[in-house]
């Protein structure tokens, strides 16, 4: 027994290691991610992001062997950053109109916040290598169109709710409400001005309340799909 005891801490320190490299590498990328808003991702140098972080070059080379490396994985990192403060505070909002006023919402929300100093990662990232193909451009514009497609959504579950205009494109409408929003976080960005994000809430209120249904249409056609499936329950 005696044995057993002393060979039982010898796993510990190997998972502390483990687990202070993991939390090492994220301190980098948050600091990483950050700085491309400002000086770009192609700004990046394992120089100037070892300086920000007060580690060694040669410390920063242990995590990341590459530049490209060191692009992919804060491309990583900040779709984990934007995902915990756009995406993820809006699981328990009703589907439909309110998700999509508040995704809207928590994406301005980051912006005046400062969560990213140079505005929206993605916003930044996709201006900046729209003309540079590449695994780096692939992996912002996969998180990009993936922002689309929520929005797109919760446009098409407005519709099914009879909140919006069920002839109104999803797609389009996501583009949209996007356009407003990359826009508005580019003005607030140069100028520091929330009025730019004010104009977006106008432009998205305005464009959803263009897109309502007449009122009592969306209840007729609950009505009307009730009404459907009793008869097809009494045949």
């Amino acid at each position: 027994m005696a044995t057993t005891r002393s060979t039982e801490p010898a796993p510990r320190p190997a998972r502390r290691r483990r687990s202070d490299g993991d939390r090492s590498r994220a301190a980098i990328l948050h600091e990483a991610a950050r700085l491309a808003t400002v000086d770009g991702l192609d700004g990046l140098s394992l120089s100037h992001l070892a300086d920000a972080v007060g580690m060694s070059k040669s410390g920063l080379f242990a995590h990341f062997r590459s530049k490209e490396e060191l692009q992919l994985a804060t491309v990583e990192a900040a779709s984990a950053i934007f995902e915990e403060e756009v995406i993820e505070p809006t699981g328990e909002t009703a589907a439909g109109v309110p998700r999509l006023r508040a995704y809207v919402e928590r994406f301005l929300d980051h912006v005046e916040q400062g969560v990213f100093p140079g505005g929206c990662f993605f916003v930044s990232a996709v201006s900046e290598l729209d003309t540079h193909p590449g695994p780096v451009r692939d992996g912002a514009m996969a998180f990009s169109q993936r922002w689309l497609a929520l929005l797109a959504e919760q446009v098409a579950a407005g519709q099914a709710a009879g909140e919006l205009d069920p002839g109104a494109d999803p797609q389009q409408v996501a583009f949209e409400l996007n356009a407003f929003m990359v826009l508005g976080n580019m003005q607030f960005v140069a100028s520091a001005d929330p009025a730019a994000l004010d104009r977006v809430r106008r432009a998205v209120d305005a464009r959803l309340v263009a897109l309502a249904p007449p009122a009592g249409a969306g209840a007729r056609r609950r009505s009307g799909r009730t009404a459907k499936a009793r008869g097809a329950g009494a045949g």
